[in-house]
């Protein structure tokens, strides 16, 4: 099976980067080594490794429970707990649509 390679923009590469090194200096911190959280979060140590390197192809569930393993689980329900423009579109009360619109088809525009 052929892997998916991800093309990112460069602010996101560097968010994940950054989110990799976060995680590496909390594990030093506690003084835990690369085997020991791998273990326990269920992962292998390269798994965890290329989320200590930020790497995108990454499961965000290997992220969580790295998170969780760590003691930092809560940081992801702040996530997007700030939404600024979320909160001015609601303010100008625009409605956003629950769903898409259909895409319309060729029987469709006859």
């Amino acid at each position: 099976m052929k892997r998916t390679k991800y093309t990112l923009l460069p602010r996101l590469t560097k968010i994940l980067e950054e989110l990799g090194e976060d995680i590496k200096l909390a594990r030093l911190r506690r003084k835990l080594s690369a085997e020991q959280v791998a273990e326990r979060s269920g992962i292998s140590r390269s798994t965890l490794w290329q989320i200590e390197k930020g790497q995108p192809n990454v499961s965000m569930g290997y992220y969580a429970q790295v998170l969780f393993v760590l003691g930092l689980e809560k940081n992801l329900s702040t996530m997007a707990a700030d939404d600024a423009l979320g909160r001015k579109l609601q303010d100008a009360e625009i409605l956003v649509k629950k769903r898409a619109p259909k895409r319309k088809t060729a029987s469709d525009e006859q």
